[in-house]
């Protein structure tokens, strides 16, 4: 009997700091470190192609540190096809991308400073 209230114990407490957390969507949403850190992990690049009918967009891009990923040229999919009406050859970009089941996606994008 002991042990099983021991138990219940220790298993209530660990859920604690779970529930304790704000999620990260929260964190950024509302306070403007969040939003600071989420726009450190953009990349830099250039678009040197958009394939409006591939839905793809090739970026020659400084390193990508969410992704681990060196400087190079690479294509990417964009998870919202309304980025390829804006962006064009020759834009200097701000972006942030994601590894998907079938490659790397441009989640969001926004003309470098």
């Amino acid at each position: 009997m002991k042990s099983l209230i021991t138990t219940a114990l220790l298993l209530a407490f660990a859920a604690v700091p779970a529930l304790a957390q704000p999620k990260a969507e929260e964190h950024t949403a509302h306070h403007p470190a969040g939003a600071a850190a989420a726009s450190a992990d953009m990349a830099e690049g250039e678009v040197r192609k958009v394939d409006k009918g591939a839905k793809k967009i090739t970026i020659k891009h400084g390193e990508i540190k969410s992704l681990d990923m060196p400087p190079m040229t690479m294509v990417f999919q964009v998870k919202d096809s309304a980025l390829l009406e804006v962006l064009k050859v020759g834009d200097k970009i701000r972006f942030a991308a994601e590894k998907t089941a079938t490659g790397y996606a441009v989640t969001e994008a926004r003309p470098a400073p």
